[in-house]
């Protein structure tokens, strides 16, 4: 293994230590001592409550131990985690609308991401999804979901762009 075991021990959590394997994969031992190879941190519900409770499952697909909440686990173990959930949940934010092709779709808008520029297609306006705190999702053409954190902290010209297909 390449990385010291980290172990979490909250009263409300069973014994386990979650690791790095020299493959990259990460390695869940529990109270039986057993370990098991290629876990997955997986978030309940991970775009209306990200920071509430997730599972790390194996790589059968079963849930190992469910975690109620993640922020009072120790940094180091909660950093491997994170550090996996963001290699498993790809999902740029859109910082700044530059461009809109056409008021109509489908558009090719140009953006400024969190990931750095770039361009997506809009194929209907049904692919711009508000959610509570207004917060926006947008799925490109090939599939990729943007999200907007907060509609109201874009600029001025970026929010007039949304608001033409809203």
């Amino acid at each position: 293994m390449s990385s010291t075991p980290t172990t979490a021990a909250p009263a409300a959590l069973p014994v386990f230590t979650l690791e790095r394997h020299a493959s990259g994969r990460l390695v869940y031992t529990g109270a039986d001592g057993m370990p098991r190879h290629g876990v997955t941190p997986v978030r309940a519900f991970p775009v209306s409550a990200p920071e509430a409770g997730l599972s790390l499952v194996s790589a059968e697909g079963h849930e190992l131990v469910w975690i109620d909440r993640p922020a009072d686990l120790p940094p180091p173990l909660r950093a491997l985690i994170d550090e996996e959930l963001a290699h498993r949940e790809f999902m740029p934010e859109i910082s700044r609308i530059r461009e809109v092709s056409t008021f109509s779709t489908p558009s090719t808008w140009t953006v400024d991401t969190d990931r750095g520029p770039t361009t997506l297609v809009l194929k209907v306006e049904e692919d711009i999804r508000r959610l509570p705190g207004r917060r926006l999702l947008i799925t490109s053409g090939h599939g990729i979901v943007f999200s907007v954190r907060d509609m109201g902290a874009l600029d001025r010209a970026s929010r007039k762009f949304l608001e033409r297909f809203l």
